[in-house]
């Protein structure tokens, strides 16, 4: 799925991270959501490589990158330590400073890489989230029923890893089929990537450990960026889908808007899955974007 993309491993620190890269020009990182991998990019990457440098990684916990046990503090899982690793796989290819796109978890990563490494992100495209801290202080029940992964998997181990591991196809049918478009969006081979990720040694446990990390040290790393008014200095550029859930709870612009200093943005026809469901949009949000 990725022609003329040359795969790697790279070390960061304590884990190694997989991922692909091609093209040639600015360098661009693309940054998977859940439950997926860089797969998520597939329908756009070659495109892309025509006129950047694609850095499409597994972020920790995910596809094919090292899936260490969670401490108890989740901090294995922080966002803090995701973003580090992104770093330092951008570095390790000769890049200092790149373009990020994101999708879901991808971009709450990408929201603690801008605060944790100004300098590195020159401008960033977010897709289909809110910030962490304003979705987690804004839940009712509504969201909890449409999110409701948000909140079974924080809970304490092994409970959602034994359910989830029990069937790990049932859980990408009903965290993936149950939005706007159904399975329609995601090809064949994509599917199977991201059905065989999941079933890998470890995964489940590293993707509750991402979200456990979400509602607890990373709500604690967001507070103290409020508490000290750090924001995001690098422009964002937000989308969101407006067949889905976060634009129709939250208000995605103004969100954001109060975590970073310069934020652009609107919906796409769509629902939660812009680079699969609105990839040629997507396409030219990016390349109009980042310059």
């Amino acid at each position: 799925m990725f022609e003329n993309f040359r795969s790697f491993h790279i070390p960061a620190g304590d884990v190694q991270i997989a991922g692909c890269i091609g093209g040639s020009g600015p360098p661009l990182l693309l940054l998977h959501g859940h439950p997926q991998t860089h797969v998520i990019w597939h329908k756009i990457a070659g495109r892309l490589a025509e006129k950047y440098t694609v850095v499409a990684t597994d972020l920790r916990g995910y596809g094919a990158s090292s899936k260490p046990h969670g401490q108890s503090d989740h901090s294995t899982y922080s966002k803090r330590a995701m973003a580090a690793d992104q770093v330092a796989v951008m570095r390790s290819l000769g890049f200092d400073s790149f373009f990020v796109c994101a999708h879901d978890r991808g971009a709450r990563v990408t929201h603690r890489l801008c605060m944790d490494s100004p300098n590195a992100v020159r401008r960033a495209i977010l897709l289909d989230i809110a910030p962490t801290l304003a979705m987690y202080e804004q839940t009712n029940r509504a969201f909890a029923t449409a999110y409701f992964h948000w909140f079974f998997l924080i809970q304490p181990s092994p409970f959602p890893e034994t359910m989830i591991g029990a069937d790990p196809d049932a859980y990408i049918d009903a965290v993936m089929g149950q939005r706007f478009a159904g399975m329609t969006p995601f090809t064949p081979e994509a599917q199977a990537a991201y059905r065989l990720a999941l079933r890998s040694e470890g995964a489940v446990h590293a993707m509750c450990e991402d979200y456990r990390a979400s509602a607890s040290i990373d709500l604690e790393h967001d507070r103290m960026d409020r508490e000290q008014g750090r924001r995001v200095r690098c422009p964002l550029h937000v989308l969101w889908g407006s067949k889905g859930i976060v634009g129709r709870l939250f208000d995605p612009l103004h969100e954001w808007g109060l975590v970073a200093e310069q934020v652009s943005g609107h919906a796409v026809d769509c629902g939660h899955y812009i680079p699969e469901e609105a990839s040629d949009v997507l396409v030219q949000e990016i390349t109009a974007t980042l310059l």
